[in-house]
């Protein structure tokens, strides 16, 4: 029933309704945060990286073909956007991109993150960026390990591998008495 009704929200965007395109982005805006936090460090950048996807949703949503794939399509989208938001901060160099780690502890994230994403993004803290990715698409976004291997363009036995050892980081990290 929700993806009849995001198809539908679709639909009337593609026909101008500016307030089924705002229903549509809110309910796939804590999925990009999540997404984009994964790719990027700042939240000036992860802010950055949303806009310039919904933007570009706005206007290439006519391309779609199949309203039953906008959820891939929107993620396909924002992974670009943050691919190229952490080219250009490498050429401004080091200074542009901190460390993973700031001084408080979790991907330094400013005090507007709620606490269920600051919780979860604490949780993929001890992966590394490839793994973080990865979990986000298959915990957040709901991909089939054969979709994912197609957006990061891996082979779908690397991706179940390596969301089982994300998995096995995650136990031993937060749970040491339970492995």
């Amino acid at each position: 029933m929700e993806r009849d009704k995001t198809e539908k929200l679709i639909l009337r965007a593609r026909h101008g309704d500016a307030e089924a395109f705002v229903e549509l982005m809110e309910r796939y805006k804590q999925s990009m945060y999540k997404t984009a936090k994964a790719w990027l460090i700042r939240e000036e950048d992860v802010a950055d990286a949303i806009s310039e996807t919904i933007l570009d949703c706005f206007e290439h949503l006519d391309t779609l073909k199949e309203p039953r794939y906008f959820g891939t399509w929107l993620v396909r989208i924002l992974i670009n956007n943050c691919s190229s938001i952490r080219k250009q901060n490498r050429k401004c160099g080091p200074a542009a991109e901190p460390g993973l780690l700031d001084g408080a502890g979790s991907f330094g994230m400013a005090g507007a993150v709620s606490e269920d994403n600051r919780a979860f993004l604490e949780y993929l803290e001890p992966l590394n960026e490839e793994d973080r990715k990865l979990m986000i698409l298959f915990y957040v976004w709901g991909f089939r390990t054969r979709e994912i291997a197609e957006l990061l363009h891996l082979r779908e036995t690397t991706v179940k591998a390596r969301l089982q050892r994300g998995r096995e980081k995650i136990k031993k990290s937060f749970f040491p008495l339970v492995v």
